[in-house]
């Protein structure tokens, strides 16, 4: 596979495996690849092989029972295949861990199994249902990239879709025991190559352990030299002989040489965090840190989703660019996270609905980007397909006459509902009132508000959008307000359902409640929030050119589109410079300006110096108009990152979000501050 210009995968869609289902010793039908010519499991025997190779031979049982530490117990694996190995992981934690402690599953796949045939392989064990139905109700789409799914409040898996080497080459996290695994390395040499077995190295843990059911002279090698010391233990049924391991020494991870600045802190403890700002970024940060068992206070002015996340109906879309960059991929892997984030957090779809988005080509130049797209990104149609007006027109329920690109998982969301269903998380304390002043101090942070009050806390996070850089801790982080207005209007009964999301110049969500949202006006630099009407006026007109034969509608049922007769709302959002988002630590503006000052002479001379950052400090902000597609991954990437966790997303792509990357393009273009 040819790496894009950013260094990482195609973004594309992933072949999935290919089965045919062979009668075992017992007469029972088992999961067999045909491109591999090997099978994922016996159902006679394949969980007590995965018990006796996997689970004993990492140790696990014992290891679990004793787990007393604050992050998750991480166990990695190469080559997911049905999911056995890693559920009866789970099992095994359940049956084992104190309470209170956490596992953190990781596992590759390059030919993910399609979701009918999972749910038939893991039929074979009643026992596991129950956690095989959770598995595959959040089953994502076969889409290179990471995927997080939360199999229950303890334990967290990262399904790394593509090559295996390649997919550890880009984790961000480390190890503790290794499910070393994959059909066999005479079935699949591909695998089984020396830079694996470096891959797995750097990722791990000191200490951490593997099991492999196979003695393959490649593997031990490969093991050996990549510091991993092994030895032969008993194997399991007919196999005689397996290997177990570990590495007291893994080496020290270069990746960053050439970045050192993006080099993360190092984690400290956090029994209290404070968020300010609850917005959706806010609240997802909250509520990502409550579901670790940390305390949280939640801090806003006026309350949850008061800001740009207050409005009633908003959009859950992405705009993806011709040629792949990190910025597209971000918000891709944002709009997947969302979905299954949503999925899970309300199944009963009282927040938000999965609909699909229409992106409207409403011209040539339009139309030949959307091909263009089309043509350099081999994304499944579950993700975005390319369709005429005849079937754009058929998804949206009316006429709309333009070719689109359609998102079926994407849709709309009640954003302030959810802003307030993410502040009541227990473990969530709301606390109304403005920050004025952050100071660190020994114990952490103290927080002072505009009433006089102060608060403490060990670690704070900010995400006060527009906001965000009023501290002098954030204030070297550039920050674009933009406002936008959206419009309402009650519809009369009798006219064209819309069944989509539609967007072009601007959106139009499906009728919630009988009322239609639409718009947004986009006015950089503008601050002010009291309605206009001459911005209802434009969203009306944008309406129109939209939708032409949905408005005609309307007038024929006597709507009166009446600019000054619109109820709406505006908001203030916020941007960065290059349109991602800030997630991560603050960095030390100061003493980054000075570490490497050298840059501004000569950008080659890279000082070995890690990042300096405010200790404790972190922010989530510059979501601008799609913060439901970015703000809950970025949470999960900000949680992660404190509690010392595997990132859900891969480590080029956090660097892309850390904050501190427009003080290095500055110190790089001779730019001063």
């Amino acid at each position: 596979m040819t790496a894009a210009p950013d260094g990482l995968p195609p973004l594309a869609g992933l072949e999935t495996a290919r089965l045919d289902w062979r009668r075992d010793e017992t007469g029972e039908s088992a999961p067999h690849s045909t491109a591999f010519d090997d099978v994922y499991f016996s159902r006679h025997d394949g969980r007590a092989e995965t018990e006796h190779v996997f689970i004993a031979g990492n140790d696990l049982p014992r290891r679990f029972a004793e787990w007393q530490a604050p992050r998750p117990f991480v166990v990695g694996e190469t080559g997911f295949g049905t999911g056995l190995n890693m559920l009866c992981a789970w099992a095994c934690f359940d049956a084992h861990a104190p309470a209170g402690t956490r596992l953190h599953l990781v596992s590759t796949e390059k030919f993910p199994l399609a979701r009918e045939d999972l749910a038939r392989a893991l039929a074979a064990w009643p026992d596991l249902a129950e956690r095989a139905t959770r598995l595959i109700a959040q089953w994502p789409e076969p889409v290179a990239g990471v995927h997080r799914l939360w199999l229950d409040a303890r334990v967290t898996l990262d399904l790394h879709f593509g090559d295996t080497t390649e997919r550890l080459a880009l984790l961000d996290g480390r190890v503790d025991a290794w499910f070393l695994d994959g059909f066999a390395p005479a079935k699949n040499p591909e695998m089984w190559r020396p830079e694996l077995f470096v891959a797995m190295a750097a990722r791990s843990r000191p200490g951490a352990t593997l099991a492999t059911f196979t003695c393959a002279g490649v593997v031990k090698r490969g093991l050996a030299a990549a510091g991993f010391a092994w030895r032969k233990v008993p194997g399991f049924g007919r196999k005689r002989e397996m290997l177990a391991g570990e590495i007291l020494e893994p080496p020290v991870d270069a990746r960053r040489r050439r970045t050192p600045w993006f080099v993360p802190p190092a984690p400290a403890p956090a029994r209290h965090v404070a968020v300010v700002g609850a917005g959706i970024a806010g609240a997802s940060v909250a509520h990502a840190l409550a579901r670790r068992g940390i305390a949280v206070t939640l801090l806003d002015r006026d309350g949850p989703g008061a800001g740009g996340s207050g409005n009633r109906q908003g959009a859950l879309y992405v705009k993806l660019a011709v040629a792949t960059n990190p910025q597209s991929r971000v918000y891709l892997a944002g709009l997947l996270h969302s979905r299954r984030w949503l999925e899970a957090l309300d199944p009963a779809r009282t927040l938000w609905r999965p609909c699909g988005v229409l992106q409207l080509a409403m011209t040539e130049k339009e139309q030949g980007r959307q091909a263009r797209f089309l043509a350099q990104h081999a994304l499944p149609a579950s993700v975005v397909e390319g369709l005429d007006a005849e079937a754009a027109a058929e998804r949206a329920g009316l006429r709309v006459g333009a070719p689109a690109l359609d998102y079926p998982l994407a849709g709309w969301v009640r954003p302030a509902a959810l802003c307030a269903h993410l502040a009541d998380t227990p473990g969530v304390t709301f606390r109304r009132g403005e920050v004025s002043d952050l100071v660190r101090v020994e114990s952490g942070w103290r927080l002072t508000l505009t009433t006089g009050d102060s608060l403490a806390a060990d670690q704070v996070v900010i995400a006060t959008a527009e906001l965000a850089n009023r501290f002098a801790q954030t204030s070297p982080l550039p920050l674009q307000p933009v406002r936008g207005q959206v419009s309402q209007l009650g519809l009369p009964t009798g006219v064209p359902a819309l069944e989509r999301v539609v967007c072009a110049g601007g959106y139009v969500s499906p009728a919630l409640d009988g009322v239609l949202t639409f718009g947004a006006t986009f006015a950089p630099n503008d601050t002010t929030i009291e309605l206009r009407e001459a911005d209802h006026a434009a969203n009306l007109a944008e309406l129109e050119r939209t939708l032409p034969a949905f408005v005609a509608a309307l007038r024929d049922a006597g709507t009166e589109l009446d600019a000054g007769r619109l109820e709406g709302r505006a908001a203030i959002r916020a941007a960065s410079p290059d349109k991602s988002p800030y997630a991560g630590p603050v960095p030390d503006a100061e003493a980054w300006r000075s570490d490497y000052a050298v840059l501004a002479r000569d950008a080659t001379r890279v000082p070995e110096t890690p990042g300096r950052h405010h200790g404790g400090l972190w922010i989530s902000a510059a979501h601008g108009s799609r913060g439901l597609a970015s703000a809950p991954l970025c949470a999960e990437l900000i949680a992660s990152r404190l509690c010392d966790e595997p990132l859900p997303l891969e480590w080029p792509l956090a660097d892309h979000l850390h904050p501190g990357r427009r003080i290095i393009r500055d110190l790089v273009r001779g730019k001063q501050a």
